[in-house]
């Protein structure tokens, strides 16, 4: 009797971990994970500088169609000037970003299924009409502020 007990006792030992084991796998099975993917039309904006350079954590607010005075989305462009939403109707939806005085609007149309009606730039260059217009008006405010004071006082 004593020889199966001094038995029982040295299989005792391996015969819980097992079953310690296996209730450890059972809890882990328990929680298992689940990935669900929904299709969905996503608007992704990428802003950047006139350089190229991103705008990297600029603010972003975006208007739907139906309230253009109050933000639907707002948010910050990640570091590569990113930034995207999801247009719940059609209509033309306005992005703003803006970042330490430098800013962009862009009217995005969205059709009725959620898709984009257009591709949307807005950095369109400068004509050669419009640069000499510019450069005109600069130089005449310059000779005109030098004359202004240049006169003296009468």
């Amino acid at each position: 009797m004593a020889r199966s007990q001094a038995y029982f006792g040295d299989l005792l030992l391996p015969l819980m971990v097992a079953l310690g084991l296996w209730g450890q796998a059972q809890t882990a099975q328990a929680h298992g994970a689940h990935i669900q993917a929904n299709e969905i039309t996503a608007v992704e904006i990428e802003a950047t500088y006139d350089s190229g350079e991103p705008m990297a954590e600029a603010g972003v607010e975006v208007y739907d169609p139906t309230d253009p005075q109050t933000p639907r989305f707002t948010g910050q462009t990640d570091r590569d000037g990113r930034f995207s939403f999801t247009p719940d109707q059609s209509g033309d939806w306005e992005v703003t970003v803006r970042q330490a005085g430098h800013g962009a609007i862009a009217v995005i149309p969205v059709s009725g299924d959620g898709t984009i009606t257009a591709a949307i730039q807005t950095n369109t260059p400068l004509t050669p009409l419009q640069r000499g217009l510019m450069a005109g008006a600069v130089t005449w405010g310059c000779v005109g502020t030098a004359l202004y004071f240049w006169r003296g006082k009468r």
